[in-house]
């Protein structure tokens, strides 16, 4: 278990690194004087590439974690861009920034101490009777009869709020750390010798994974292209982080035979770090790549407005033979 805790948390600082190196990338390209596609940038591939391993790192956590555990450690991330962004696009540190991190540190300590699920070694037919489990089944159907509703809103009424889009991508959300749960913890027992993708339900669970995610990224990005990043982020990971705990004591029931006091304490751990991650969120201004006009061209305009504007003097086209005094003075 401490295992996975560890490779959430360090994925998650991949991931924040990623992104400031690929919005670093964009920032150059911006400033230079001939405008190329951002993939011609080796910095932004190595973005990228960072970017897949940290994702590839969160799905291997899954295999050694509960969900409980690892998917609230997505705050990290978020944490990691408001510290890291410092050096990479020389931000001010801002006194929210402090506080949040203070609170969601605090959180996250709380979160793995007092962490109520019990460690499980999961299998394939394990997978299949909680599939057809009476309590998954009720979820399954209260979560379908929520996302029609909303995707009625959405698509007939063109409903487009924010908490409307955001409540669809956590209800897939859910679908989704179920299946990377079983999948990652499925194929760590084959690595160990106990095979287990000789089972249908891991092939069920990768198909289950890829739609949720696919359905999932288009929501997101209608909300992102919507409204503002810095106000999804917080809300998405509200929702985000509500749902897969749900899920993970609903389908894994990680929660069963957990004393109160590790509930509450764990719960609390919760509230501080989505409480940590609003305030470094809140009033951060949004970012937007502009071309400056003078200051990437080097064009100081006092000089050139010398060279352009004709001698007074002189016989150019612009230039009038006979002023007056007063008229020169005013020029």
């Amino acid at each position: 278990q401490l295992l996975g805790v560890l490779l959430a948390a360090a994925s998650n600082v991949l991931i924040s690194v990623s992104l400031n190196i690929q919005k670093c990338a964009h920032l150059r390209l911006v400033c230079q004087a001939e405008q190329k596609p951002y993939y011609t940038s080796k910095l932004w591939w190595w973005g990228i590439a960072l970017l897949g391993l940290g994702e590839v790192g969160n799905f291997t956590a899954y295999g050694f974690a509960p969900i409980t555990l690892v998917a609230p450690l997505g705050c990290v991330s978020v944490i990691g861009s408001a510290f890291i962004s410092v050096f990479f696009l020389k931000k001010t540190m801002r006194s929210a920034d402090i506080l949040g991190g203070t609170l969601t540190i605090t959180g996250i300590f709380l979160l793995v101490t007092f962490d109520p699920s019990v460690p499980q070694e999961l299998t394939a037919r394990q997978v299949q009777n909680y599939l057809v489990s009476w309590p998954f089944l009720v979820y399954s159907i209260l979560e379908i009869i929520i996302f029609c509703i909303l995707l009625y809103f959405y698509k007939r009424k063109a409903v487009k709020h924010i908490v409307v889009l955001l409540m669809m991508v956590a209800l897939l959300a859910s679908l989704t750390v179920i299946a990377v749960k079983a999948m990652s913890s499925m194929i760590v027992l084959s690595v160990k010798g106990k095979m287990q993708l000789n089972y249908s339900v891991f092939y069920i669970m990768s198909v289950l994974m890829a739609t949720s995610c696919a359905f999932q990224i288009k929501f997101l990005n209608q909300a992102m292209h919507l409204y503002e990043a810095t106000v999804v982020i917080p809300i998405n990971f509200v929702f985000f982080t509500t749902s897969a705990i749900i899920s993970g004591v609903i389908f894994y029931r990680e929660f069963q035979s957990a004393a109160s006091l590790s509930v509450f304490m764990f719960l609390f751990g919760c509230l501080l770090s989505s409480l940590g991650v609003i305030i470094i969120a809140r009033n951060k201004k949004e970012e937007h790549l502009q071309i400056p006009f003078i200051d990437c061209g080097h064009i100081p305009g006092q000089k050139l407005t010398g060279k352009i504007q004709p001698d007074s003097h002189s016989s150019c086209y612009g230039t009038l033979k006979k002023e007056d005094d007063s008229v020169k003075r005013q020029s």
